[in-house]
């Protein structure tokens, strides 16, 4: 800025002291010329000392040849052009830097502990996994840890999300985020170096230390547009005997478009993308981002949730799902395991008590045991399939064709549940593969550790072009490094198996939120949040950066040969070229600057906040789904008291619940959302999704009104084939909502309250 303003000042000051006379203001002009030389000069020496050249050379060549044959004021001209490039490219830097330096700002250096019945303040270096830390309202989280109790936080200098998200007893809770509620207790599971905010902190330093980011592109037009301008103008010269003219060719082919405009649209693009939840290591990355053909990814815990979920539970007869999930709940709420945390999860869910239990033990490998209302409760691997019930046979069954793992409820020895565990796939995983497409991506490959039938399956889902499982850390490199071969090459994990292939990559993108530091470091990019779609974000505001940069660099190239003619000609002098140049620059600069910007993606705040609603909703109305299944299977074994009991449930819970909750969609959710998905034929299907849903309760409903007393066992099939369909129908809409719709909230809904 000082050098803007000293030269600015010697130019206005040329100026005026023009009246005097023609001396002074060449002395001034001539100052303003030198003093802007004498550090470009430098610039260029370092560069050629580093056997690199740029745009920058002709830059020094334009401002010496103005000095040379005396035309002083056109070389001032040249001299608040460049001054004023540096000092655009430093605010677009220093606005990266702020979005950037948020992260680094919020560092917490001291935690507070519990030592028996006082509360210590003690350096963060010193809080060990298993101490009690206490977070004041407004402080940091300090460290990784789980909650004691539920609390309330703001994420947004991690996710950039501004809404306040709700954390339940026993969730995980990421260093950084902001206690936006009352004091909370958690109980520290990492160190501060180890934990997850230690890692971004780091990536934030480097990004911020990055000097002015992507020469590569304004370089590599340079090799061909530096030698052209010397050559035109050393032709203009020889051609017409006058040096003046190729000083004019010189002064219109400095190259503010190349020096400026290409650093500020990808350094925009950088800021950008920070400010949704990405942050890019340097302008290189996001510049190879935006290349991007080819896409391999990682499983669990990428394109699924990395953790196992409760997905069904198939019962006893006459054992409803929530009297087994309290008794699973029961024994599991004291086990460590990873299982036992989907079953409490599934329970809390189910909105299920678990019932008290004494003399829980467990044995690594097979389970956990307790007594329960005096009884003997397991839960664990399966029993023998010997001497299993035919309902515990077909649960069997069901798992191997779903994928699915099993977790059994036994009481007194006898299978009392099965209870159905999958990692899911993320519901935003599929719109991120369908935006990834149309940003670009040619080629998804399926990269994990995880057994082939469970990849195939999640790849199908997705439409992932090829998959490749059973792979070890030295398969995933080598396979990398074979697709680099076709193209740009991302790879996107979260593991610290798969930190050697993100190295390995043109472009490693790392899930930080619940990832690995290892993979984090070896990545270019690392996404704040627990959210896959912001991989596409990062993707587009590459594409859209780099396709602003060329568009910058192209114009101002072109228009800057134009006017390299035209002054050959003799149709320029240096002082007018100066002034056409300075017009090209600032036209393309603007341009640039757009890569700050970009569409808004966020759903408008009603329509945000009925997204939120009927997530919930969704989450509500798990068990009246579950139960439309259960009494199908129930009439496996004919009818009877019991069955006519729950099919009478079934349709209560339907009319009273599930029906109002289509109704409120297609009322108020389906025109909220009109706007953002371009009319009302965006949620059309959907629609008639409803009135499917609908049709089917109406004839589930005449059903039970012809037999007022109990179903007949004439109605059984076709009630079967009303049930499974009106299941299967259910299944499919609320995937597709889900996919369509809840992904475009701001926030997703929170994993204690996902299905």
């Amino acid at each position: 800025m000082a050098l803007l303003v000293l030269v600015t000042v010697l130019l206005a000051g040329g100026a005026v002291a023009r009246t005097a006379g023609p001396a002074p203001a060449a002395v001034l002009w001539a100052l303003a010329d030198g003093v802007t030389l004498v550090p470009a000069t430098t610039r260029v020496l370092a560069d050629l000392k580093a056997r690199r050249y740029g745009a920058d050379v002709l830059a020094v060549l334009a401002l010496g040849g103005t000095l040379a044959v005396g035309e002083f004021l056109a070389g001032a001209i040249i001299a608040v052009m460049v001054a004023t490039g540096r000092v655009l490219e430093s605010a677009a830097q220093r606005r990266a830097g702020r979005d950037l330096s948020a992260l680094l700002e919020r560092a917490p250096s001291r935690a507070h502990v519990r030592r028996g019945d006082d509360v210590v303040t003690t350096p963060i270096t010193r809080v060990r996994p298993g101490d009690r830390v206490v977070v004041l309202p407004g402080e940091v989280v300090p460290v990784d840890g789980t909650l004691v109790r539920a609390g309330t936080f703001d994420e947004s200098a991690l996710t950039g999300e501004a809404v306040p998200v709700f954390r339940a007893p026993a969730e995980p809770v990421r260093s950084g985020v902001v206690n936006a509620g009352a004091a909370v207790d958690l109980t520290a599971t990492a160190t501060a170096a180890d934990s997850t905010y230690a890692g971004v902190v780091e990536l934030a330093r480097q990004a911020a230390a990055a000097s002015a980011p992507v020469a590569r592109l304004a370089d590599r037009v340079a090799t061909w547009f530096l030698p052209a301008a010397l050559l035109v103008a050393a032709f203009a010269w020889v051609a017409s005997g006058d040096p003046g003219r190729a000083v004019a060719v010189l002064v219109t082919a400095t190259p503010c478009p190349l020096l400026l405009a290409v650093p500020i649209a990808v350094t925009g693009g950088m800021s950008r993308a920070s400010r949704s939840g990405v942050v890019v290591k340097g302008g290189a990355a996001l510049e190879l981002l935006g290349r991007v053909t080819t896409l391999v990814m990682d499983k669990t815990g990428t394109v699924t949730e990395g953790r196992p979920e409760v997905v069904d539970v198939a019962c006893a007869p006459g054992t409803s799902a929530e009297e087994a999930l309290a008794h699973a709940a029961a024994v599991e709420r004291y086990s460590p395991h990873v299982l036992a945390g989907a079953v409490l999860r599934a329970a809390e869910r189910a909105r299920v008590r678990p019932l008290p239990a004494e003399s829980v033990t467990e044995v690594p490998g097979q389970g956990a045991s307790g007594l329960v209302d005096g009884r003997t409760v397991e839960v664990g691997r399966p029993p023998a399939d010997e001497g299993l019930p035919p309902w515990a046979r077909a649960a069997a069954r069901r798992a191997r064709l779903d994928l699915a793992g099993v977790v059994w409820v036994r009481r007194g020895g006898e299978p009392l549940a099965a209870l159905f565990v999958r990692d899911r796939i993320r519901s935003d995983a599929a719109r991120t593969m369908r935006r990834l497409r149309s940003a670009g991506v040619r080629r998804v490959v399926l990269l994990t550790g995880d057994r082939v039938d469970n990849a195939t399956e999640v790849a199908g889902m997705l439409g992932i072009d090829e998959v490749h499982a059973d792979a070890t850390p030295a398969d995933k490199i080598a396979h990398v490094r074979e697709v680099r071969s076709e193209g740009v090459t991302a790879m996107v994990g979260d593991g610290i198996n798969d930190a050697p292939a993100l190295a390995a990559a043109d472009v490693g993108v790392a899930l930080g939120s619940r990832g690995s530091t290892a993979a984090a470091q070896a990545a270019d990019a690392v996404i704040l949040d627990d959210r896959i779609d912001r991989l596409a974000d990062a993707v587009e505001t590459a594409r859209r950066a780099r396709r602003l940069a060329v568009q910058s660099a192209a114009i101002g190239t072109l228009a800057s040969l134009l006017a390299m003619l035209a002054a050959a000609g003799g149709l320029l002098v240096p002082v007018v070229g100066a002034v056409v140049q300075e017009g090209i620059d600032l036209i393309v600069i603007a341009n640039a600057l757009r890569a700050l910007t970009g569409p808004a993606r966020r759903p408008p705040a009603e329509a945000d906040r009925l997204l939120h609603r009927f997530a919930r909703e969704h989450d509500d109305l798990i068990q009246v789904r579950a139960m439309v299944r259960r009494a199908a299977d129930a009439l496996a074994d004919g009818v009877g008291p019991g069955t006519d009991a729950l099919l009478r449930d079934t349709y209560r819970l339907l009319t009273d619940r599930l029906l109002p909750h289509e109704h409120a969609e297609d009322t108020t959710l389906y025109p909220a959302l009109a706007g953002l998905l371009g009319g009302s034929e965006g949620t059309l299907t959907m629609s008639r999704g409803h009135a499917e849903i609908e049709r089917l309760v109406r004839r589930l409903g005449r059903h039970l009104a012809e037999s007022p007393n109990a179903v007949h066992p004439d109605q059984v099939d076709d009630l079967r084939a009303t049930l499974y369909g009106l299941d299967a129908i259910l299944t499919l809409h609320f995937a597709q909502e889900e996919e369509a719709y809840f992904t475009l909230a701001t926030t997703e809904p929170d994993d204690t309250q996902r299905r």
